[in-house]
């Protein structure tokens, strides 16, 4: 596959957090994806360049291929067994972008600019888990192997070149702000993690920063709650003891997001009752929620979700605004310098192979015997014109498309005039005569 048709065979499909039903999200979306499965499961499905992209709030794979309706298929039929769905229920909640749009999404993606959380830390070292592995398992080709390693560049020069990275950060140190708001000095008070995701674990670590007195982590997959409390530094405690551990937590971090509420009014009020009415303090950092909204009218409960704190930290909105136009510029600089790389990458054998062409030429009439300059460069010219011209005389005699196709190829590769003296009509109309501009 040229490198140039890379932009233009690309396929990614996709199921990320906005359309994930509940069920899906519990199925797919792993804090320690099993790439191994996954991507045995693609190459059994015949895809030859392909990668799964995995996070905590997407499963998508991208593909190089010549047939993109019969791998969209493939794609989404995967995308449905990962999911224990059937193709059809799933398929009008995949995200799929082809070609160029499909080299943007995934710039977006390694950048963090199609996250929950804009510019999250966590994505950019899950993307590029990603590729790793589909690099280990054989099935990038050079052509794919260059689509991601040019999304890395782009996150990288996101991070570098702007301050999108501070988003998430400053989401997180407005909860902490609040925490202590509510309850003063966070070396006595105690958090709970329900859950985890990149919000989640960015908040473990702005609360481990806080001096945290207690940090301990449930899920209700006992196998997934463990591998996030070994990533949050958390202590783990058995999902079934959560009404218990709420009761003992002075704050609450909720990032389930499994479509229906974790935290009621009923289980906080009980919670609130067993801490004789010391306040609690709830991030509801869920998408959808995991907070039942009647639980904010529960007095001392303080509710707050992302939007919540986006307004605590109002004062850095501006700049993570401009941060993310920045970003996108970033993207679109790095795709069109991308593409043409590519495509001036695709010319390269075929200049070589004319130069080679040429070179042979030459050497054939300086061994031919001793010819003065003016008879080797008459002979050389006919050589030359030798095949065009036949080609030419083939095409007008079967095919004026061809012919009229071949005029112009030759007409803007050699700078033919009508007049044939080798100069151009748009250089006869600016008064160049023929001559190249001389470069600054």
């Amino acid at each position: 596959m040229a490198a140039a048709d890379a932009a233009g065979n690309l396929l990614v499909v996709g199921l990320n957090y906005r359309a994930a039903p509940p069920s899906a999200r519990e199925r797919l979306f792993s804090d320690e994806p099993d790439y191994a499965q996954l991507l045995a499961d693609v190459r059994a499905a015949g895809l030859q360049q392909a990668a799964v992209i995995a996070t905590c709030e997407r499963v998508e794979i991208a593909a190089l291929t010549a047939e993109p309706s019969a791998a969209e298929i493939t794609m989404s039929e995967l995308l449905a067994r990962w999911a224990d769905a059937e193709t059809e229920t799933l398929a009008p909640m995949l995200s799929i972008a082809r070609g160029q749009a499909g080299l943007r999404h995934l710039f977006a993606v390694a950048a963090a600019l199609d996250s929950q959380i804009v510019g999250e830390p966590q994505v950019f070292g899950q993307f590029r888990e990603s590729h790793r592995a589909a690099r280990a398992a054989g099935l990038l080709g050079r052509e794919l192997d260059a689509v991601l390693q040019q999304a890395c560049t782009v996150a990288r020069r996101v991070r570098s070149e702007t301050a999108l990275a501070e988003h998430p950060v400053s989401i997180a140190a407005a909860a902490v702000k609040v925490a202590r708001q509510v309850h003063g000095d966070l070396r006595r008070a105690k958090a709970l993690l329900l859950g985890l995701g990149e919000m989640g674990e960015i908040m473990a670590g702005q609360l481990r920063e806080a001096a945290i007195a207690g940090l301990t982590l449930t899920h209700p997959v006992h196998r997934r709650a463990e591998a996030m409390a070994r990533r949050a530094e958390a202590d783990l405690r058995p999902w079934p003891e959560l009404a218990a551990a709420i009761a003992e937590a002075d704050i609450v971090v909720a990032c389930l997001g499994q479509g229906h509420y974790t935290l009621t009014a009923r289980e906080v009020s009980l919670a609130l009752k067993r801490r004789r009415q010391r306040p609690m303090f709830i991030m509801d950092a869920a998408v959808p929620g995991d907070v039942e909204p009647a639980v904010e009218d529960l007095e001392p409960a303080f509710v707050y979700d992302l939007g919540d704190l986006e307004r605590v930290a109002q004062e850095g909105r501006a700049r993570r605004e401009a941060a993310a136009l920045a970003a996108w510029r970033i993207v679109d600089e790095e795709l069109d310098a991308f593409q043409s790389r590519q495509s001036q990458r695709d010319a390269a054998p075929t200049l070589a192979a004319f130069s080679e062409r040429l070179e042979t030429l030459r050497a054939e009439i300086l061994a031919s015997g001793k010819l003065d300059a003016e008879a080797a460069t008459h002979q050389l010219i006919r050589r030359l014109l030798h095949e065009p011209s036949r080609v030419l005389r083939s095409a007008a005699t079967t095919d004026e498309a061809e012919l009229a196709e071949l005029e112009r190829s030759l007409q803007r590769l050699f700078r033919l005039g009508t007049d044939g003296q080798g100069e151009g009509k748009e250089d006869r109309r600016n008064g160049n005569g023929g001559k190249r501009e001389e470069e600054t």
